[in-house]
């Protein structure tokens, strides 16, 4: 199964409508994408709670890292570059944090207000190796885009 992003962008917009809490919409978007997808282990976010510092935010799936340094693993890079990262596989990724022996694969996208403030990092994981694509990771960062505009 693959995900029709179209109708996943238009339910996630009709359940967060005139919502600005990022906790709130963090929590709608992680159930929302978590159950669009078979290939979807883990879905979640990483909050930025300090200098250089992202902690474990609203998430489906299995227990994930409680804090991670911009300077570590996959969804460091995903802050510290504010880039998407698709790693297809995660035993080849420089510094990896392994939160889950099961993942193989990763998408972390950064997330950002309206106003360009980093709010933290998407997280996908797939216990498939290449399961994320460009496709994915343009699509997802839309409807990020378009959720946490006027987060705060």
């Amino acid at each position: 199964m693959h995900v029709d992003y179209t109708t996943l962008a238009k339910t996630i917009a009709a359940l967060t409508e005139g919502e600005t809490d990022a906790v709130a919409l963090m929590a709608t978007v992680a159930c929302e994408v978590h159950h669009a997808d078979d290939r979807f282990d883990w879905t979640g976010f990483y909050r930025v709670t300090g200098p250089e510092l992202l902690k474990i935010g609203p998430y489906q799936g299995g227990h994930g890292c409680l804090v991670i340094p911009f300077s570590r693993g996959v969804c460091g890079a995903a802050a510290r570059t504010r880039e998407a990262q698709i790693v297809a596989d995660v035993e080849a990724f420089p510094d990896h944090i392994a939160c889950s022996s099961s993942t193989r694969s990763e998408l972390v996208l950064p997330v950002t207000t309206g106003a360009g403030r980093l709010l933290g990092v998407f997280d996908i994981d797939s216990d498939r190796p290449g399961a994320f694509t460009e496709e994915d990771a343009q699509a997802l960062a839309a409807i990020l885009a378009d959720t946490f505009r006027d987060a705060e």
